[in-house]
């Protein structure tokens, strides 16, 4: 089993943690350690794990192996909000000998946890690893959404050997074909050649602008509850080496986001480097993780919105077509039905729902059809 490699939690932090309150984080946590190896995952809802791997990043500033001391310190010593929600920290994944070796124990450790229904939270250095935490799914076996909060759209060439800035290309021709949609959310144009914002709008994939989320950060939460994988890249942070990018507040607002997601079942947070800000970087990365969480135990369990019988259905006629809305009494959120090509191929069946906005409805019923309805029924009909 891949589990066999994974490295458990320095001395360091383990005696550290020792002197922490019981009420800390930290104190709550199942943690890998040398004495005690792997903790039993039965009953366990979230686990922390490590990826020091960084090789192919572009631009890294060494070969050094990156460590996540900090951020385990920084995470340990928070205080859990009034959370039902079991932890363990599995340690981190080395370097293999090869970087697909990495993937291989990415993939096999993810895929476990899905299967057992636990969400791990990475931490890693090249975002990349996007790559092996997309693979995970295979074992799923139907189509997934990825959303990418990051400045660029990490596209790339799928000819050339993957990087950190060209795994989506990766994702999107390797076999087997299971990424339904990709969302970016924050983009800067400077960073993004002509050629791959075209190709954005050519698959119907989504993207919005950094001054769009940061204008209206509630419009990433119908984005987050139809995505299945959230990742983060620090990059889109401000900070010294990036003038424009989210703040702190806002970033965290939109790991909240993707917490409360009922259908997210991993997240990741990359491009993690050693620095002259690192002890408030780590900081910050602690507090992503501890608002994802705050939204995971807050989720609402809202999957097949259909069947319940309080749900209200509305039916609005545009152009030649009826739109279908549904609304939850429970949390007055909204969804648009997609019509669904009978194809043979039932990995598109669980995407017709989409979640959308009270505004996307009063849009509808001014007779403008929705555009990422538009986007998801063109999808389908490929």
């Amino acid at each position: 089993m891949a589990f066999e490699f994974l490295v458990p939690v320095s001395e360091d932090i383990i005696e550290a943690n020792n002197f922490l309150s019981e009420q800390c984080l930290g104190r709550q946590i199942q943690i890998h350690t040398n004495e005690e190896g792997v903790p039993d995952l039965d009953g366990i809802d979230v686990v922390f794990l490590g990826v020091r791997e960084q090789r192919n990043r572009v631009n890294k500033s060494s070969n050094a192996s990156v460590n996540f001391d900090k951020i385990r310190s920084s995470l340990y010593g928070l205080y859990p909000g009034n959370w039902s929600l079991k932890f363990a920290d599995l340690g981190d994944i080395f370097p293999g000998d090869e970087v697909s070796d990495t993937y291989f124990v990415i993939k096999e450790v993810v895929s476990t946890l899905l299967q057992k229904n636990i969400v791990p939270l990475l931490i890693g250095g090249s975002q990349d690893i996007v790559y092996a935490q997309y693979r995970s799914y295979d074992i799923l076996e139907r189509m997934v959404n990825l959303v990418n909060v990051d400045s660029r759209f990490d596209i790339g060439n799928a000819s050339e050997p993957i990087s950190n800035q060209s795994f989506v290309s990766k994702i999107i021709v390797d076999e087997p074909y299971n990424l339904f949609n990709y969302s970016n959310l924050g983009y800067q144009t400077y960073f993004n050649a002509q050629e791959e914002i075209d190709l954005i709008e050519k698959l119907y994939f989504d993207a919005y602008r950094l001054g769009e989320v940061i204008n209206d950060v509630t419009i990433v939460e119908p984005i987050m509850r139809d995505a299945d994988i959230v990742t983060i890249d620090l990059g889109s942070i401000s900070s010294n080496s990036s003038p424009n990018g989210f703040n702190g507040r806002e970033i965290c607002a939109i790991a909240r986001y993707a917490g409360i997601s009922d259908k997210v079942k991993s997240f990741g947070i990359y491009e993690y480097d050693h620095g002259t800000d690192e002890t408030s970087r780590a900081m910050l990365v602690a507090q992503i993780f501890w608002y994802f969480i705050e939204g995971l135990n807050y989720r609402s369990n809202e999957l097949d919105i259909k069947s319940d019988k309080s749900t209200l259905h509305y039916s609005v006629p545009i152009d030649n077509e009826v739109l279908s809305f549904y609304k939850s009494v429970k949390t007055e959120r909204w969804w648009i039905e997609i019509p669904f090509l009978s194809s043979g191929h039932n990995k598109l069946e669980r995407h017709t729902l989409l979640p959308c906005t009270y505004n996307d409805y009063e849009r509808a019923c001014n007779q403008e059809i929705p555009e990422r309805w538009y986007k998801a029924k063109r999808k389908n009909e490929v």
